[in-house]
């Protein structure tokens, strides 16, 4: 059974060592516990894929670690800003976040603070994880779902100006269960050339071991065909030119 331990439980070992990863005082602690409680966090659950000092988490990145957490009886997703972070709070990512919001893409923000994240929990599996399990009957009709669906949140996010960053390693930010959604927009910008489309086609189906297992499951048209095309709506980036690799990629 799930077990949820509450905010106040955090400044104590071993769950201290993620509340304030990768290290804390205790000053530190305390307060972060107190943002916590204001922001409605009512426990936190120590489980999934990842192993940090022995214990379970969502997810770890460059700048902040993600754990399960509860608002009331709602399940969220709370990211928790490290204490070696290059960000001295978490306002940037969320500014970004609500931009991808905006645009329709992506976990749906619900509060931040200086140090905390927290967003809609998704239940389901990385990208490449999942393409590694699918097999049987159908399965290149469920590829193609997917792969169509990220290429169109991609679009909108190039049409609203925001580049996630990191989608040229696409198999860690695209999680795939009762919806496919794309995550982690602490990298991502507003100043930068959008780029997400060409980033994320590239990465699922030139050239890398995702693509490799792609073209397994799905017959991919030749390669230079796709570059054509992602040549194109990089040139003029029109509703038509993204389109156009849809109907390349047999997608449309």
């Amino acid at each position: 059974m799930r077990q949820f331990f509450p905010a106040s439980d955090l400044v104590k070992e071993p769950y201290s060592a993620i509340l304030g990863y990768p290290r804390a005082t205790r000053a530190q602690l305390q307060s972060r516990v107190k943002e916590l409680k204001s922001l409605g966090i009512d426990g936190v659950s120590f489980e999934g894929p990842m192993t940090l000092d022995k214990i379970c988490v969502l997810g770890k990145g460059y700048a902040g670690i993600v754990v399960l957490a509860k608002m009331g009886t709602k399940k969220v997703a709370l990211k928790i800003r490290r204490t070696d972070s290059p960000r001295p709070d978490m306002k940037n990512e969320t500014i970004l976040l609500g931009a991808a919001n905006k645009a329709g893409v992506g976990p749906k923000l619900i509060a931040s603070s200086k140090n905390f994240v927290v967003m809609e929990f998704l239940s389901g599996v990385k990208i490449y994880d999942w393409v590694s399990e699918l097999k049987g009957k159908g399965s290149a009709a469920k590829l193609k779902t997917v792969i169509k669906k990220v290429l169109t949140d991609c679009y909108k996010l190039d049409e609203a100006g925001l580049d996630h960053g990191e989608l040229s390693n696409i198999t860690k930010h695209v999680i795939v269960g009762k919806n496919i959604t794309m995550i982690d927009f602490e990298s991502a910008s507003l100043e930068r050339k959008a780029s997400n489309v060409t980033s994320a086609s590239q990465a699922i189906l030139i050239g890398s071991g995702l693509a490799k297992m792609v073209n397994r499951i799905y017959k991919l048209p030749p390669k230079q065909k796709i570059i054509s095309a992602l040549r194109n709506y990089k040139e003029i980036r029109t509703q038509q030119s993204f389109d156009d690799v849809l109907e390349v990629l047999k997608l449309s």
